[in-house]
């Protein structure tokens, strides 16, 4: 992050909400130019990043989960980009996720109930849209209805004349609130595919019980908000929301680590390398960017060295790079551990040695 805002008149706004581990004491150590905010309760995403835009200084605010990860030119770039869109009231840049793989929710369009419905039962209904905002390709940029809250670049007068994130919802449901007053004000969110952004998706939350009720609850309070009632329509929210909650209540969203055979260091740190052959109880010789598509079949692990290579060069070679036997894990500079995600949709691990 720091990295990523040099050359720029920025600061770095942590909002934590009362974390149970020691995530206040390392940002306090490691990071002690950075405003820490420590609520002493969970207070919910929206209420904390509205909390953090009212102590916020610049022009622009940037919407950044703890869980992505950001190229050193991706701001700067981001905001080059944006200035140059029409009506332009909030951007979103292409959303990967740890394995290199695309998330399609970084392009939606407004979950209405018959789109939702669409979505849950696999049908196409008419002239209704997908879930997904499938009318721009994965690196276009173009104007989309809903954008995800892991990353939202907006103005700070813009995210203020809509009252920013709703506060009624806790977790989820915010960013297609916001998305949705934005478009309602005459001002255009934009899908900017040409800025890739790694979002370990599944890292915010679990998907336990109270995730299942947070999020068909957040989904129900938009409905009724946004979208006029009728019995007809409540009965197939109600009955959809029913159906997708005990389908996911009974879905085991636990993932279980790979058994990697080989792991690989793309680094020239000797004294790292050793490092990780001791904790990883396994051989972790050097590997040149050309040689990894000769690995074959097995299941093998990049270790990426961020003293070695810029976050940007990581993403792409992410994205280049990525095939189902293959896995990736980042060393951040000066950091004594690797981090990473084998699933999109599961936990990742953080790896210290």
């Amino acid at each position: 992050m720091q990295k990523a805002i040099v050359g720029l008149d920025a600061e770095i706004i942590v909002i934590d909400n009362n974390s149970k581990d020691s995530s206040c004491a390392m940002v306090k150590e490691r990071f002690p130019e950075v405003t820490l905010i420590e609520n002493k309760e969970n207070i919910g995403f929206a209420k904390a990043n509205n909390q953090g835009v009212t102590l916020a200084k610049g022009e622009y605010i940037c919407i950044l989960n703890p869980d992505t990860v950001v190229g050193e030119d991706t701001f700067i770039n981001i905001i080059k980009t944006s200035e140059q869109l029409i009506q332009m009231g909030m951007v979103g840049p292409r959303l990967i996720d740890g394995t290199g793989n695309f998330l399609p929710e970084s392009k939606r369009n407004v979950p209405s109930p018959l789109t939702s419905f669409r979505r849950l039962f696999g049908v196409k209904l008419g002239k209704v849209k997908n879930y997904y905002a499938d009318h721009i390709s994965e690196k276009g940029i173009g104007d989309i209805d809903i954008l995800v809250g892991a990353f939202i670049l907006v103005k700070k007068r813009d995210y203020q004349s809509v009252e920013g994130f709703d506060e009624d919802y806790f977790m989820y449901g915010e960013d297609i609130d916001l998305s949705y007053k934005m478009k309602k004000k005459g001002l255009e969110n934009y899908y900017i595919g040409s800025i890739p952004v790694i979002h370990y998706k599944g890292e915010s939350t679990d998907r336990n019980t109270e995730y299942i009720k947070r999020f068909y609850g957040a989904m129900r309070l938009f409905y009724r908000k946004h979208f006029k009632s009728n019995w007809v329509l409540d009965f197939i929210v109600s009955i959809g929301i029913r159906i997708t909650s005990i389908i996911q209540s009974f879905k085991n969203h636990h993932k279980e680590k790979r058994d990697i055979d080989q792991y690989y260091l793309v680094s020239e740190n000797e004294l790292l390398r050793q490092q990780l052959t001791d904790k990883l109880q396994k051989k972790v010789p050097f590997i040149a960017l050309e040689s990894i598509q000769n690995l074959g079949y097995t299941n093998n692990e990049l270790i990426f060295d961020n003293e070695f290579m810029s976050f940007g060069n990581i993403i792409y070679e992410m994205e280049r790079l990525k095939k189902p036997n293959l896995t990736f894990k980042i060393r951040p500079v000066g950091c004594n551990f690797i981090l990473g995600s084998d699933f999109s949709d599961g936990k990742g691990e953080v790896i210290t040695f």
